[in-house]
C-alpha cells in the first residue's frame, strides 16, 4: 500500500510536528488525548461549519473484502456479501463477504489443520518472536493507511488512529514477540521418588469475537497473545468494522504467519459468532462485547464443548473528583474519560461523581468544555469527536438522552444530533443526576456525561459499587489517604488515579461481576492461552530429589 498524495496531504495538515512525535512515542491514551485536546484548542473549529462541509475523500482505497481462510481470500461459501458504511454518511463504503456456519467450519478446519500438521507450534519460540517484530515493523511501515481505513469504517478521529491507536497496535505485538521464547513451565519437587515437571502448552484452536470501537486494538489484545503462545486463531471481525483487520491479516501473513494460523471470517453475531462459539472443534473462546451478548456467548460454549472463555464485557465506571481537586485539571479529565472515542468505550468515566462542595461550579465548567468541544469530519484537523458507529447506535444514543430528560436530570448541553447527515450526536451533559435514572445505570456508549453529587467518601464508595457492572473506575485527588482509600474500596478491575484511559501494554485490563471474567494485556493474558499439563516421572535410586 503506497500512500497517496491526499494521505500524504491529511497527515501532515492534522498537527505539528513536534506534538506528532510526542503522540508516535507515547504508550499511553491519556497524554495522547490531552495532547489533542492541546492540539485543537489552538485552531478551534466552529461545530456548525464543520458539519455543513462536504466529507474528505478518504486517503486509502478498500482492497481487501474476502474472507481470510487458509491464507487465502475466498468468497463467503453462499456468495452472500453485506454492506460496511461510512459513519459520516452512512453510505456504503464496500460490500464484503458474509460469512456463516459453513465459512466457520472452513475457518476451523483450517486452524486445526495448522495447529495439529503444521510448522506455528513446533515452530521455535524465538522464530515466533521474529514473525510478531515483522508484523510490528510492517504496521509500522503502513500506519496512516491503516489509520485512514479505521478512521472511514469506524467514525473515530484520524489523529486518534493514526498517532495512538495504530502505533499501540504495534507496540502491543512487539510486547507479546518479547514474550513468545519466554514462557516455560517448571520443575517440581515430589514426596517421593518422581521427577515432575509443569508444561505450559498451547490450547489449540482459538475462537475470537471482537468489537467495533477499537477494531486494531482489539485485534492485537487477543490475537498477540494467542499467537505468542503457539496457538491457531478463527478471528470474527464486528459486522460494522471488518475492513482493517483483514488488511492487518494480510500484513502478519506477509511477515511470515503460515497459512491457516490466523482465519477471519467477517459476519454477524447471530451466524458466524454463534458458529464460532458453538464449534465442538474450537478449543477456547474469547469475547470482548455487551454484557448481555457475553451470557449468550458463554452458554453457547458451555452447551457444545465446555471450552474455556474469557468475556471483557460492559461498565459503568466511576469518575470521582474530590473537593481537594484542582477544578479545572478535573473538569479536562473528567471531559477526556467519558468523551473520548465519541464515548463509545467500555470503560468510559459515564458516571461522574461531584463533591457537593465543588459541584455547581465543576457543572458550569463542564458545559464549558462541552460547548467548546469540536465534532465534525473526523478526518478534518482540529476535529476531537466523530459520528457514533452507525443508525442503531445512534437512536440508542438518542433514546438514552430523551429517557434522562424524562426522568428530571437536568439537561445543561447537547442532547441531540448534530448536522444533518450522518450519526453525529452533540456532547451531551446532565446535572442533578441520580442513582436510579436510566441515565446512570445503564451502558449508554455515547456521548453523555452524568454528574453526580456526594457529600462525602463513604457514601460514594457505596454508590459507586452499588452497580451490576465492574470494569473501571477514576479518581481525582490530592489526597493519598483517600487515593489508597478508594483503590482499596472500589470493586473494579482497574482504577486510575489522577488519571484516565492508560493502556500500556503490560497493564492487565478486565472487570469484576458483570464486566466479565479473565484478563487482557500484561503477563495474565497469557495465561488464557496455555494449557497446563503435569508430567510425573518414577526415578530408580534417585542421587537426590
Amino acid at each position: 500500500m503506497n500512500m497517496s498524495a491526499a494521505a500524504r496531504r491529511i497527515a501532515s495538515s492534522i498537527s505539528c510536528r513536534s506534538i506528532s512525535s510526542v503522540l508516535r512515542s507515547s504508550s499511553s491514551f491519556m497524554l495522547r488525548g490531552r495532547i489533542a485536546g492541546v492540539s485543537s484548542g489552538i485552531q478551534r473549529l466552529s461545530t456548525a461549519a464543520a458539519a455543513l462541509e462536504e466529507p474528505i475523500t478518504p486517503p486509502v482505497q478498500v482492497n481487501y473484502t474476502k474472507l481470510l481462510i487458509n491464507g487465502q481470500f475466498v468468497d463467503s461459501a453462499s456468495g452472500k456479501t453485506f454492506s460496511t458504511l461510512d459513519p459520516r454518511t452512512g453510505e456504503v463504503i464496500a460490500h464484503v463477504a458474509e460469512g456463516d456456519a459453513e465459512d466457520v467450519d472452513r475457518a476451523v478446519a483450517a486452524a486445526r489443520k495448522a495447529f495439529d500438521e503444521g510448522p506455528w507450534p513446533k515452530m521455535s519460540a524465538y522464530e515466533r518472536s521474529r514473525i510478531l517484530y515483522r508484523f510490528a515493523d510492517l504496521i509500522e511501515k503502513h500506519n496512516d493507511e491503516i489509520a485512514a481505513l479505521e478512521t472511514w469504517d469506524n467514525g473515530k478521529p484520524y489523529e486518534q488512529a493514526a498517532f495512538g491507536e495504530i502505533p499501540m497496535v504495534a507496540r502491543l505485538f512487539r510486547y507479546y514477540a518479547g514474550w513468545a521464547d519466554k514462557i516455560h513451565g517448571l520443575i517440581v519437587p515430589a514426596d517421593t521418588p518422581h521427577h515432575v515437571q509443569v508444561l505450559h502448552e498451547p490450547i489449540g484452536v482459538v475462537g475470537q469475537i471482537i468489537p467495533w470501537n477499537f477494531p486494531l486494538l482489539m485485534f492485537a489484545w487477543k490475537v498477540g497473545p494467542a499467537l505468542a503462545c503457539g496457538n491457531s486463531i478463527v478471528l470474527k471481525t464486528a459486522e460494522q468494522t471488518p475492513l482493517s483487520a483483514l488488511v492487518v491479516a494480510k500484513l502478519l501473513h506477509e511477515a511470515g504467519l503460515p497459512d491457516g494460523v490466523l482465519n477471519v471470517v467477517s459476519g454477524y453475531g447471530p451466524t458466524a459468532g454463534a458458529a464460532i462459539a458453538s464449534h465442538v472443534d474450537v478449543d477456547k473462546l474469547a469475547f470482548t462485547g455487551s454484557t448481555s451478548t457475553g451470557k449468550i456467548v458463554q452458554e453457547m460454549a458451555a452447551r457444545s464443548n465446555l471450552k474455556p472463555v474469557t468475556l471483557e464485557l460492559g461498565g459503568k465506571s466511576p469518575m470521582i473528583i474530590m473537593d481537594d481537586a484542582d477544578i479545572d485539571k478535573a473538569v479536562e479529565l473528567a471531559h477526556f474519560a467519558l468523551f473520548f472515542n465519541q464515548g463509545q468505550c467500555c470503560c468510559a468515566g459515564s458516571r461522574t461523581f461531584v463533591h457537593e462542595r465543588i459541584y455547581d461550579e465543576f457543572v458550569e465548567k463542564a458545559k464549558a468544555r462541552a460547548l467548546k468541544r469540536v465534532v465534525g469530519d473526523p478526518f478534518k484537523k482540529g476535529v476531537e469527536q466523530g459520528p457514533q458507529i452507525d443508525e442503531e447506535q445512534f437512536n440508542k444514543i438518542l433514546h438514552f438522552i430523551k429517557s434522562g430528560v424524562e426522568g428530571g436530570a437536568t439537561l445543561v448541553a447537547g442532547g441531540e444530533r448534530h448536522g444533518d447527515r450522518g450519526y453525529f450526536i452533540k456532547p451531551t451533559i446532565f446535572a442533578d443526576v441520580k442513582d436510579g435514572m436510566e441515565i446512570a445505570k445503564h451502558e449508554i456508549f455515547g456521548p453523555v456525561q452524568s454528574i453526580l453529587k456526594f457529600s462525602d467518601l463513604k457514601e460514594v464508595i457505596k454508590r459507586s459499587n452499588a452497580s451490576q457492572y465492574g470494569l473501571a473506575a477514576g479518581v481525582f485527588t490530592q489526597n493519598l489517604d483517600t487515593a489508597n482509600t478508594l483503590m482499596r474500596a472500589l470493586r473494579v478491575g482497574t482504577i486510575w488515579i489522577n488519571s484516565f484511559d492508560i493502556f500500556d501494554a503490560a497493564i492487565p485490563f478486565g472487570g469484576y461481576k458483570m464486566s466479565g471474567y479473565g484478563r487482557e494485556k500484561g503477563i495474565d493474558s497469557l495465561k488464557n492461552y496455555l494449557q497446563i499439563k503435569s508430567v510425573v516421572t518414577h526415578l530408580k535410586d534417585p542421587a537426590w530429589l
